[in-house]
């Protein structure tokens, strides 16, 4: 059985898990999957598949670009981090290769420490995220309250999304969102054919609106708004859906000009849309390389600063990072989409092996990208902590001064 923790990391990509492909001997389907269906079929793709498609993502659904600018934020070489007694780079090849995992990158005090690819992925391949696009659509949130898109935490979601007025979101506020505790009903068993997570895309596009809002605009409400925690996919799809409407822009393009843009990301990144109104879909879909991963996790290091100017308002990062909800780990909390450990770290993370980790206290960040063999469980989970861990013991271990 997994967790709560990883039944919830499971939560992270758009599509179903309960969508079955066709068993040998069945017919064929007579008709194009919608996107949404293809999107679904994603957690059913062989181990070949995945480790082929998941740097391919934007060529298979359509998507928005994230356009880099011309000046890129160096990532210059630091001291070269050994893994000291687990053997490294004997250990890491076969945690690699025991995990399939395609490419990690350790910075410390913004320079290189360790960098390894493998599957055939490469430093210029771009490899999708699944959840660890929520925490970006968290941050676009923080800047969007910074430059007054959105005017407060306590704005209700009616406000900015007109069809949730006389719903059951109405009056949930934008930080209920983020701390995923709307009271809504919501059921995210993947065992269950009849569960919400898998029935928010079957519908047919209705009035060009988004899957998830078409879906979500029907639930009632189970608890009281903030008094209960309980993670879902769809509202990450609908922060998404405020952002862009408080905007006027696609997560994409904002994301482009606010980060990607100024502070210096070194190549295009990709977002993939929601097939009936064409928005960027908020829980899942971005696609950038490896670096650009680890940029965006020394950007979160720095504060949400870019060239000394604060980009992020002070009080979404003041929450966004630290302990807001309970979970089911002692070490372990929720922020504002963004995954909190006791001693400060932080981390943005998605199925099949996402990580984009913060550790403020070693001036420190891990990116990794992976096709795990599924999408999660607590032996995979567990072992990318224990890398995670190992990481930062052999930087203890190996110190370096901040060029600083």
């Amino acid at each position: 059985m997994y967790s709560k923790i990883s039944r919830c990391l499971l939560a992270a990509v758009l599509c179903v898990s309960i969508a079955v492909p066709s068993m040998a001997g069945e017919a064929a389907p007579t008709s194009t999957p919608t996107i949404g269906q293809q999107r679904e079929a994603v957690l059913f793709w062989t181990q070949a598949q995945r480790e082929s498609r998941f740097r391919q993502m934007n060529a298979r659904f359509p998507s928005d670009r994230v356009a880099h600018g011309a000046q890129v934020h160096a990532l210059p070489q630091g001291k070269p981090l050994s893994l000291g007694g687990k053997g490294d780079p004997a250990w890491l090849a076969d945690y690699m290769a025991k995990y399939h995992v395609a490419g990690v990158m350790v910075l410390q005090h913004g320079r290189v420490r360790l960098q390894r690819y493998a599957l055939g992925f490469g430093p210029t391949q771009r490899w999708t995220s699944f959840s660890v696009a929520k925490s970006v659509t968290s941050t676009l949130l923080g800047i969007a309250l910074q430059q007054g898109y959105i005017h407060s935490m306590q704005d209700t979601l009616g406000t900015y999304i007109p069809e949730l007025r006389g719903t059951a979101y109405a009056d949930v506020t934008v930080q209920q969102l983020l701390t995923m505790t709307s009271g809504v009903r919501w059921n995210e068993d993947y065992a269950d054919a009849k569960s919400d997570v898998a029935q928010m895309y079957m519908g047919a596009c209705a009035d060009g609106r988004a899957h998830v809002l078409s879906y979500l605009m029907k639930m009632p409400r189970q608890w009281p708004a903030g008094t209960h925690w309980n993670y879902n996919t769809a509202e990450t799809d609908l922060l998404g859906i405020l952002v862009q409407r408080a905007t006027h822009r696609s997560l994409g393009a904002y994301l482009s000009q606010t980060v990607w843009k100024p502070y210096g990301m070194a190549s295009d990144a990709f977002w993939i849309k929601d097939e009936c109104d064409g928005s960027d879909t908020g829980g899942s879909g971005l696609s950038a390389t490896l670096s650009d991963y680890a940029r965006l996790g020394q950007f979160m290091l720095g504060g949400g600063r870019i060239d000394g100017k604060q980009v992020v308002a002070s009080a979404w990062l003041h929450g966004a990072i630290r302990h807001q909800e309970n979970v089911d780990s002692p070490d372990r909390g929720y922020g504002y989409l963004w995954w909190t450990d006791k001693d400060g770290s932080y981390a943005a993370i998605g199925i099949f092996g996402q990580m984009v980790y913060v550790d403020p206290a070693r001036d420190l960040v891990i990116a990794q990208v992976a096709a795990w063999p599924h999408a999660t469980s607590d032996a995979l989970v567990a072992a990318r902590r224990d890398f995670v861990a190992t990481v930062k013991r052999a930087v203890d271990a190996q110190p370096v001064r901040s060029a600083h």
